[in-house]
């Protein structure tokens, strides 16, 4: 590996601790919200069967784990997609499994599939894009220049949310 793309690939690991990290405080601590239902244990083992559907839930589950299948596709970009594809499926069901056993939400299949989908449209993005740039080096750098100002945002959009210096309001 060359000097380049060991800095590349510690700055997408770096970004993937953040992600992790914010994902487990927003999946695992609810944003550091109790909510009621976190006294009780669920499991839902039927697809999009949990007495309701809301499309905004499903797309956001989708959309928040699109960052893991692009730092996946990234750092196990010499991986098959198959490899790919178990990396995301075991993430999101340790998520699932930890709020369960942890009893901080449901162990959902909806969740795992919507999750999983996320990974996958992460993954599909990470690959059209290098496949468009004939340079993956370089498709990484801008990817992770791109990722870093778009978590440094999120993270502060997060913060500003806990502190309630947002006009939107989420306890």
């Amino acid at each position: 590996m060359e000097k380049e793309e060991i800095k590349a690939d510690r700055l997408t690991k770096a970004l993937l601790f953040i992600y992790f990290s914010v994902l487990g405080w927003i999946i695992l601590l609810k944003f550091g919200v109790q909510f009621s239902y976190m006294d009780e244990r669920k499991i839902n083992l039927i697809p999009f069967a949990n007495g309701y559907y809301d499309r905004m839930e499903t797309f956001l589950n989708v959309l928040i784990f699109i960052p893991l299948g692009i730092y996946g596709g990234i750092l196990f970009r010499r991986r098959s997609f198959k490899f790919n594809l178990f990396f995301y499926v075991l993430i999101c069901l340790i998520l699932e499994v930890l709020q369960y056993l942890l009893k901080l939400g449901t162990f959902d299949v909806t969740d795992l599939l919507t999750n999983t989908s996320g990974g996958i449209v992460g993954y599909v993005l990470f690959w059209t894009y290098g496949k468009l740039n004939m340079n993956p080096l370089k498709a990484q750098k801008q990817i992770n220049v791109v990722a870093a100002i778009g978590t440094f945002l999120f993270v502060l959009l997060l913060i500003l949310l806990k502190l309630n210096m947002l006009p939107i309001r989420y306890q």
